[in-house]
């Protein structure tokens, strides 16, 4: 097993990407600290999921756009299995306006949710550590942080930050034995709960002409993801840090 003896913090970890990533996790021997926004229905499923394939799970509800209650979480987590070993930051949002449009407390919001959440992940998890000499952080960010978008100055912008901030952990934790990488995504077969972040569907429901502009022709599914999370979070990747993989079906090119 890739993670026997491993602890996961998985934020985000309800559904989707959160998901698959929670059940490969556990299916490859890993105590798992799940945490969802408010969707306790969720996150439960999953937590029944994972208990099935073995793994010792602490499901919490947490807003990780606030930093009293990452540090909250954090703490219970510790408490319960004595370390965590990987942190995988998966929430994010991804609304659509024109830049004129956005207003302040808008802005605000989708860096806090995209950006300020592993920011305050890292922050409450690092002294433990780097006193276990230790540790893997992992976040999901998209195209966004390569590209620019349309409509999307507050979302391309968080992204862009949210690899610099990667960059920046791996740099000043990696002599502690830390790696820090990011995933970028794009096209991935998930089920969406805001249809209004994905305009581009409104009149293309099956998003052919984006799938078009892929190398594979075809979406990917949560499950090529949750994989390319395993990897990173195993010692397969251990001297992989401070970089990003593109998840995104040959898109980029």
């Amino acid at each position: 097993m890739l993670l026997k003896g491993k602890t996961a913090l998985i934020g985000g970890a309800g559904r989707n990407n959160g998901k698959a990533i929670a059940l490969a996790y556990a299916r490859e021997g890993a105590d798992l600290v799940l945490i969802s926004r408010k969707r306790e229905d969720e996150l439960k499923a999953v937590v029944k999921e994972c208990e099935g394939l073995g793994a010792k799970v602490l499901p919490l509800l947490a807003d990780l756009s606030k930093p009293e209650e990452v540090n909250r979480a954090v703490k219970q987590g510790l408490d319960r299995f004595g370390k965590v070993d990987i942190s995988v930051s998966v929430a994010g949002i991804r609304r659509h306006k024109d830049f004129w449009e956005i207003s302040v407390e808008e802005w605000l919001e989708v860096f806090a949710v995209n950006l300020h959440s592993t920011f305050y992940l890292a922050k409450a998890l690092a002294p433990s550590m780097m006193k276990n000499k230790s540790g893997n952080f992992i976040a999901l960010g998209g195209l966004a942080s390569m590209t620019s978008q349309p409509q999307r100055a507050h979302v391309v912008a968080s992204k862009t930050g949210l690899y610099g901030l990667i960059k920046s952990l791996a740099l000043e934790l990696g002599p502690y034995g830390i790696r820090a990488n990011l995933i970028a995504l794009s096209l991935i077969s998930n089920v969406r709960l805001n249809p209004e972040w994905y305009p581009e569907r409104k009149d293309d429901p099956q998003n052919m002409k984006e799938i078009e502009l892929t190398a594979l022709k075809r979406e990917g599914t949560r499950e090529e993801v949750a994989n390319v999370a395993l990897f990173l979070g195993s010692d397969q990747s251990s001297y992989v840090t401070g970089d990003r993989i593109i998840c995104a079906g040959g898109k980029y090119m």
